[in-house]
Formats: structure tokens, sequence, C-alpha cells
């Protein structure tokens, strides 16, 4: 991968990790609920997919139309692993260092918002009342552990979408 395209990738991962700092603070700020919305989390997939292939389609652009599938992905990836460590770093210091108790509450938040569902679901209320109290034995969903754990299952579960937008982007020169 040439320098240009990445340096692109880079700066769109700074981007995106401005972007997905800012929405966690803004969650932290207006509503802690807001962490265990459906919604929010699917907008916040949708700007990381995003933002990935826009970095690819730019260094695509910057290679004249052309690039390979490796180079696709390579850009792809390099932007959404910096945008996502850039959230983690600024989720770890939030609920670590600057709001402890915020972790706590929001852990409860996330147990009944779980509860809410498997009732929707119809879950007997032994099976619900199992669950709860496993969910409780879990340490601080923002342990530096559980951190780069999600980290490494979110990079995994996004480096699937960006092998598919790498095959969609990719397009390399017809040989003579």
């Amino acid at each position: 991968m040439e320098t240009n395209t990445k340096s692109n990738s880079i700066n769109y991962g700074l981007y995106l990790g401005g972007i997905l700092a800012l929405l966690t603070a803004l969650a932290y700020a207006v509503n802690l609920d807001l962490f265990t919305k459906w919604w929010f989390g699917v907008a916040v997939m949708l700007v990381v997919v995003a933002l990935g292939v826009l970095s690819s389609i730019k260094s695509k652009a910057l290679l004249n139309g052309f690039i390979t599938f490796k180079g696709a992905f390579s850009a792809y990836f390099i932007t959404v692993a910096i945008g996502l460590v850039i959230s983690s770093v600024v989720g770890f210091v939030i609920f670590n260092i600057v709001d402890p108790d915020a972790a706590n509450v929001l852990q409860e938040k996330v147990i009944e918002a779980q509860v809410e569902m498997m009732r929707g679901f119809g879950t007997p209320d032994e099976a619900i009342a199992g669950i709860v109290e496993e969910m409780e034995k879990q340490e601080n969903l923002y342990s530096l552990k559980n951190i780069l754990q999600g980290l490494a299952f979110q990079l995994i579960g996004y480096s699937v979408v960006g092998l598919i937008a790498a095959l969609i982007v990719k397009k390399e020169p017809i040989e003579a």
C-alpha cells in the first residue's frame, strides 16, 4: 500500500475515532440509556462501515481508479482499527477514570434492558433470574480486559464486512 493511501486511511481512522468518541461522550453526557438502545448501536455500526468503505473508495481514487483486493481491505481495516481503538480508549477513560460509578449504572441498565427483551420473547422467570444472576457476577463492562476483548471481537466482525467491501471496491487494471 502506497504512502498516500496509508495516510488517507489513517486520516479517515482519525475522523472515525473522533466521531465515535463524540458519540460516546454525548451518550454519556445526555443519557446513559442510549448505550442500551438497539438503534444507537446500529447507527454506530453504520458510521464505522461507511467510513471504512469511504476510505477504500478514496484510496482507489488516489490510485487512478485501480486498487487491489489487499489494498482495498487494508484501507478499510486501518481506518476501522484506528477509529475503534480511539473509541475504546475514550470509553475506558470515561468509565474508569472520569466517572467509574457510571459503569455500574450502565451495567444495571444493560441488565434491565436484557430482562425486558427476554420477557418480550416469553422467557420463563426462572431462566431470567439465572441469567440476571450470571450478569451481575460479571466484572465492570469497561474493565481493560472487557474493552480489549470487545475490541478484538469488533475488529473480527468489521473485518468480515471489510472483506465484502474490498471485493466490491477492488478494480485491477486489465493486462494486455
